[in-house]
């Protein structure tokens, strides 16, 4: 007997339709943009590209300098700006494989949460992050994102090792 996959797959309820790409910028994640595109084109769902940018460190003790409120507007519109340019670059990677991109970039305090808050918002079926691989004291100090994620999202992630 001979069984026709694509015939059979184009009767198949798409196992994902909405995929959430969320993505620090880093090299080390354009991994995890690859395996995001391929997954979105495999079942043609759309791929929300996501980059949290947090808001400039407004006391000293967070690692904040003292500027005019003018200064660090601009600086956090030059973050946007930066971040929005590096998921166009992902929308531009995308749509070489026919894949619809929608880039969202978002202000706030707490990358984890607010990860996992677009996703539930934009109802994604899969959060697709990138793990640095960081250990011992690095990671203990730097935190994980990623951990995070994994630890409150009831969507599933799918973590790229980079």
């Amino acid at each position: 007997m001979t069984v026709n996959y694509s015939e059979r797959m184009s009767t198949l309820t798409p196992m994902y339709t909405r995929i959430l790409l969320a993505t620090d910028g880093a090299a080390s994640s354009q991994l995890a943009a690859q395996h995001a595109i391929a997954l979105a084109d495999v079942s043609g769902a759309q791929l929300l590209a996501l980059r949290v940018v947090p808001p400039y460190a407004s006391t000293y003790l967070d690692g904040g300098m003292a500027l005019t409120a003018a200064d660090i507007e601009n600086m956090e519109q030059q973050w946007k700006h930066e971040a929005m340019e590096s998921l166009l670059a992902i929308k531009s990677l995308a749509q070489r494989q026919q894949v619809r991109v929608k880039p969202l970039v978002v202000m706030a305090d707490e990358v984890a949460s607010t990860v996992v808050q677009v996703a539930k918002r934009h109802k994604c079926d899969l959060i697709v992050m990138a793990s640095h691989g960081r250990r011992g004291l690095k990671r203990l100090l730097m935190g994980s994102e990623t951990q995070e994620v994994l630890a409150l999202a009831r969507t599933p992630v799918l973590v790229v090792r980079a």
